[in-house]
Order: structure tokens, then sequence, then C-alpha cells
């Protein structure tokens, strides 16, 4: 198995994907069976990687990583305070709602925040309404 650090030529966007073999990956290039997940373009190219070595000194101490785990959680945490301060929650409407403000021009005192699929999300996009994904953190607390 390989591991190819791969871009998509069309949106620009970096992901990772396992191969059998080097020669197995051109061979999905070559039948065009590689895709962006995000934009669904055929453009797929490979980019620079480094190999990981493994050794005593690349091991993080397993706190490390929680504590940044935890300082990501909170900054995630503060984004979703001021979302939810600034911006009008439409739930599952959200694509819907997009739309009815980009087309009937209307204007709005505040921004709209909700759910979308990511089919939803490359739609709005390609329409040219300007829609943004986010990580969101639920609240486990009532």
């Amino acid at each position: 198995m390989i591991k190819y650090k791969l871009i998509c030529k069309d949106c620009e966007i970096s992901f990772d994907s396992w191969f059998a073999s080097s020669q197995e990956f051109e061979k999905l290039k070559s039948k065009k069976f590689l895709n962006c997940h995000n934009c669904n373009s055929k453009k797929i190219e490979k980019t620079l990687m480094a190999p990981k070595m493994i050794n005593n000194l690349n091991k993080k101490n397993p706190d490390q990583k929680n504590l940044k785990l935890v300082e990501i959680n909170k900054k995630i945490k503060e984004y979703q305070k001021f979302i939810k301060s600034n911006f009008d929650y439409v739930g599952e409407n959200f694509a819907y709602e997009a739309r009815t403000i980009h087309y009937d021009n209307k204007k709005k005192e505040k921004g709209i925040f909700g759910t979308a699929s990511k089919d939803e999300i490359n739609e709005l996009r390609e329409e040219g309404i300007d829609a943004e994904v986010i990580p969101w953190i639920n609240d486990k607390s009532n």
C-alpha cells in the first residue's frame, strides 16, 4: 500500500488517499476513476509528500495532543458562539433560504446559518451563492 497526498487542480483542495501501488494510482488516473470529493473534478494530481520517519523523537506526548485538541475545540466553540449571536438559524432550510436571499435580492440584517448536504453546498457555489462549511461541535449539555 502507498499513501499519496493529492490535490484537485480545479478547487485546489488537498487530500490523502491510499493505493495498492504507484502503478495502481496511474491506472486509475488514466481511466479517470479519480475524482475530487469536494467539486467532483477529475483533474487530480499527486503533490509532494515527505516520508514519515518513525522514531522516538516524532512521538508526541499524549498530553500535548490532548491539550491541542482542547484548544481546537475551545476555538470552534468560540466561533459557534459568535455565529449564534450574529446570524439567524434556519436549520435544514439553509439552501432554500440562501437562494431566497440571493435571488430575491433580500437584504437581511443578519446572515444565516444552518445545515446543508455537500451536494447542496456545491450547487449553491455553482450558482454564485457564497456558502461555507464550518466544523460544528454539538453541545452535549442541555
